[in-house]
């Protein structure tokens, strides 16, 4: 690499140099060019953002102060793919280098929203793509006016490796992302939940009469428990592998968007089975939310090879009765509660 080339002159001769150094070290038939790039001057800090492959997580991600001297400072952060950007400022805030990104000592801080949104594209790259064995980028240039990748390196596992390592964390499942229209044509979103969900979890809530919570969990939970923030992270940040919640989200005529419902199917460990509840807003009711919340659950758990699915209601919830009854489902009384199930094509 070749540095700080301010003539025509010294740009020919960088090429003539490294020409020769490539052919000399590997060979006349090595040599395919150069890149050329124009030589980034701004007062900002150098990061590194890798990935390599631990034997037991598989991908993991390294963020922190980079540049030369990143084996010196040392000051480096851990993280396992796939980043949403709540996970992303997380791995950020454990470096030192964090503080001076907000701007010290008159300095302007930089734009730390985007290089969250950076964080976790390259995320999903190493997830997405898994036949990148190691991945750095260094230095990662950053100032208040803009982010700059100077140099990057991938490396590719060998083409003859049998399996590619797997995630740690199951990616978000966008392959259950749907748009749909409900009966009076209104345009709804289907979506597995996310993290950042849980303001529009807590708006959800708020309006929910006693009744149709009652009915949901079967009891009556206050609304301050529903929304207690160590609940709602443990419910927006599902382990794909485990449960998925898929919330139906509609735009507002402000632009806002709102879940007007949701359904949560938990797989039983060990075995092909889940248990799902399913809950709809009540200004949301007999419109058609349900039924495609049910349609889109059964699709599911269909695609995770689940063989039955059940859930429990009280019995005077007729209208899940029925809902259930309309998809197949064999509804029984079991102790003071109505049961349904239905088994799944294999």
């Amino acid at each position: 690499m070749k540095l700080n080339l301010t003539t025509k002159e010294g740009v020919l001769k960088a090429y003539r140099d490294i020409e020769a150094s490539v052919k000399k070290l590997a060979g006349e038939g090595a040599f395919e060019g150069v890149t050329v790039q124009p030589m980034i001057k701004l007062d900002g800090y150098e990061l590194i953002l890798g990935s390599t492959i631990d034997e037991q997580f598989g991908p993991v991600l390294l963020f922190g102060s980079g540049g030369q001297l990143v084996e010196v400072y040392k000051d480096r952060a851990l993280a396992l793919p796939p980043l949403t950007t709540t996970l992303a400022r997380r791995m950020m805030e454990q470096t030192k280098i964090y503080e001076a990104l907000h701007g010290v000592r008159g300095r302007k801080g930089i734009d730390l929203a985007k290089l969250e949104e950076i964080l976790v594209q390259f995320s999903t790259l190493v997830v997405q793509e898994a036949e990148i064995k190691e991945c750095d980028i260094n230095p990662l240039l950053v100032s208040p006016d803009r982010i700059v990748a100077l140099d990057a390196r991938i490396i590719l596992h060998n083409k003859d490796l049998q399996e590619l390592p797997r995630p740690a964390i199951r990616p978000y499942p966008s392959q259950y992302v749907e748009s749909i229209h409900l009966k009076d044509s209104t345009p709804v979103l289907l979506r597995p939940i996310k993290p950042e969900d849980e303001p529009l979890v807590v708006r959800f809530h708020r309006d929910l009469t006693q009744e149709t919570v009652r009915q949901r969990y079967l009891k009556t939970v206050h609304y301050e428990e529903r929304i207690a923030h160590e609940r709602l992270v443990r419910i927006c940040f599902n382990d794909y592998d485990r449960e998925i919640a898929i919330v139906a989200e509609h735009k507002m005529g402000s632009g806002e968007q709102e879940i007007i419902g949701v359904v949560r199917m938990t797989k039983t460990t060990g075995t092909k089975t889940g248990v799902f509840a399913l809950i709809v807003h009540d200004k949301w009711q007999n419109r058609g939310v349900g039924s495609r919340l049910m349609k889109k659950i059964l699709e599911v758990a269909h695609e995770e090879k689940l063989s039955e699915i059940s859930a429990q209601m009280l019995p005077e919830n007729f209208q899940m009765e029925k809902l259930c009854k309309h998809f197949g489902f064999q509804v029984t009384p079991r102790g003071k509660y109505l049961h349904a199930s239905k088994s799944l094509p294999g």
